[in-house]
C-alpha cells in the first residue's frame, strides 16, 4: 500500500521547491523523438507543479531554500494512467473463472446466475463504504506501480441509486489516496433483467434521469456506453450521447470489441475522447478516429482473459495516425487486472505494440484519452508535479519485465510518495 509521506522537517510537502537531480527523464514531450528522453536530467517542482524538466545543466541549482534530491541516475516518467477502468464493485467472479476452466460456456454460466448479474446483484448490496474498503486493495495495487490517475466507471448498478453508489464511492476514493480519479457514468452498460428487451425503456428510465442527478450532483467527469450486440445498438448510444453533450460532459464508448456495428465512427462524430477495446475496427473507423483527435484505448487484459483471436487493426491505427493508449480494463469479470505494468507488456506481447508506444499509451497518451493532457502525462514545466521514480536503467524495463515492479518512488502533485 502506499501512504503520503509525513515528516516534521517539511521535505516533500507539496509547497516547499524541490529539485530532483542526477535524473534521466522520459519526459514524453511531444516536441521531441521517442520518449522525449533527457539522460542529465533534472525536475524543479513547487507548489505542486513543475517548474523545470529538462538537462541539468539549464537549472539554477544555487536556488536559496531549495531541497535537493539525488536520484542516483535513476529515471523519471510521468506517473501512469490507467484511462479505462472499473474498480468499484462489489463480490468477485472466481467461480466462474474456475466454470470456464471446467468446461462451461458462457449461457452455462449465466443459466447458474453468473456473468455481469452477479456482480451487479454484488455491488447493489454494499453501502458506498463498503464499496470503498472493497475497491481500496485494488487502487493500492495499482498506486503502488507508480500509478496517479485512474479512471473509475460506474455500470454494476443497472439502476440509479447503484450507479450513483459507485461514483460517490469512486469519489471516496480520492480523498484517501494521492491519486487523481476521473469517473465515467456507463450506466449503458448492460440491461437489467426487468427490461429484457426493452433498451430503450432502460436508457430513458434510468440512463438519463441518472446521469442527470449524477452531473447536479458534480460526480461525473464523461459519459460512456457499450456498443455490442450483447449490450446497445448505435442508435441507442446516440441518445445517450446527445443527453452528454446537452450536459457539456465528454463522452467515450466501448466498440468494436465482439463485432464492428460502427460504434468507433459514432464515437469519433461526437468527438469522444475514445474509444475502447476496438479488436474488429476496419480502417474506416480508424481514420474517424484519428480525424476526430479520438483515443484509441487497447485493453489486452480483456484479450487475454477471454482468449480472443481478433486482435485490434494495430497497422489501420498507426496508418492513420491515431493516438493508441493502452489500460487494463480492470474489473471482475473480463479483465481481474490491476497491473499496469502488466497492460504494457501485454499490449507488447499481444499486440506489437513498441517499448515507446507502451509507454507513451500509458502516460500522455492516457491522459489525453480522459482530457487532461494539458493537466498531466508529459513532464512539462506548468503541469502538475505528477510523476514515478524507477530502478531501472533503460525504461524499455518498464514493458519487458513481467511481475516485478521497480518503482523507487512516486511524486503526486508535488508531494513524494516512497514504496
Amino acid at each position: 500500500m502506499t501512504e503520503r509521506k509525513n515528516s516534521s522537517s517539511g521535505k516533500g510537502r507539496s509547497d516547499d521547491l524541490q529539485l530532483y537531480v542526477n535524473a534521466r527523464l522520459a519526459t514524453l514531450d511531444p516536441a521531441m523523438p521517442g520518449l522525449g528522453p533527457v539522460e542529465d536530467g533534472a525536475v524543479a517542482v513547487q507548489n505542486g507543479r513543475i517548474l523545470y524538466a529538462g538537462l541539468r545543466d539549464g537549472l539554477d541549482l544555487s536556488i536559496g531554500g531549495a531541497e535537493t534530491i539525488d536520484l542516483g541516475g535513476r529515471w523519471i516518467t510521468p506517473g501512469l494512467i490507467d484511462c479505462h477502468t472499473h474498480i468499484v464493485y462489489g463480490g468477485n467472479r472466481a467461480r466462474e473463472f474456475e466454470m470456464r476452466l471446467e468446461g462451461a460456456t458462457y449461457e452455462d454460466i449465466a443459466r447458474a446466475g453468473g456473468g455481469i448479474l452477479s456482480s451487479v446483484k454484488a455491488t447493489n448490496a454494499l453501502s458506498v463504504d463498503e464499496l470503498v474498503a472493497a475497491s481500496l486493495p485494488r487502487l493500492d495495487a495499482l498506486l503502488a506501480e507508480g500509478v496517479t490517475t485512474i479512471e473509475i466507471k460506474s455500470g454494476y448498478g443497472l439502476n440509479v441509486e447503484a450507479e450513483l453508489k459507485m461514483l460517490r464511492a469512486a469519489r471516496q476514493l480520492a480523498t484517501m489516496r494521492p491519486v487523481r480519479i476521473v469517473t465515467s457514468w456507463l450506466a449503458a452498460h448492460a440491461t437489467p433483467p426487468d427490461y429484457k428487451g426493452r433498451n430503450g425503456d432502460y436508457i430513458s428510465d434510468v440512463v438519463l434521469p441518472g446521469l442527470e442527478q449524477a452531473h447536479a450532483e458534480g460526480i461525473v467527469d464523461a459519459v460512456d456506453g457499450f456498443c455490442e450486440g450483447i449490450a446497445f445498438s448505435v442508435k441507442e448510444i446516440v441518445g445517450v450521447f446527445d443527453a452528454a453533450k446537452a450536459l457539456g460532459l465528454p463522452v467515450k464508448l466501448h466498440a468494436e470489441q465482439l463485432s464492428h456495428l460502427g460504434g468507433a465512427e459514432l464515437a469519433a462524430s461526437y468527438g469522444a475522447l475514445s474509444a475502447d477495446h476496438l479488436e474488429y475496427l476496419d480502417e474506416k473507423g480508424a481514420a474517424a478516429m484519428a480525424a476526430a483527435g479520438t483515443v484509441a484505448v487497447l485493453l489486452p487484459g480483456a484479450f487475454y482473459a477471454l482468449q480472443e483471436k481478433h486482435k485490434p487493426p494495430l497497422a489501420a491505427l498507426r496508418t492513420a495516425g491515431a493516438n493508441i493508449a493502452i489500460a487494463t480494463d480492470s474489473n471482475p469479470g473480463t479483465s481481474p487486472l490491476t497491473s499496469l505494468l502488466l497492460a504494457m507488456n501485454m499490449a507488447a506481447t499481444l499486440f506489437g505494440l513498441t517499448v515507446d508506444e507502451c509507454i507513451a499509451g500509458t502516460t500522455r497518451e492516457a491522459a489525453r484519452a480522459l482530457g487532461l493532457l494539458s493537466e498531466t502525462g508529459t513532464l512539462e514545466a506548468g503541469k502538475s508535479a505528477d510523476f514515478a521514480i524507477w530502478n531501472i536503467e533503460s525504461p524499455a524495463e518498464l514493458v519487458y519485465r513481467i511481475g516485478f515492479n521497480p518503482l523507487h518512488a512516486g511524486v503526486f502533485k508535488g508531494e513524494r510518495i516512497d514504496r
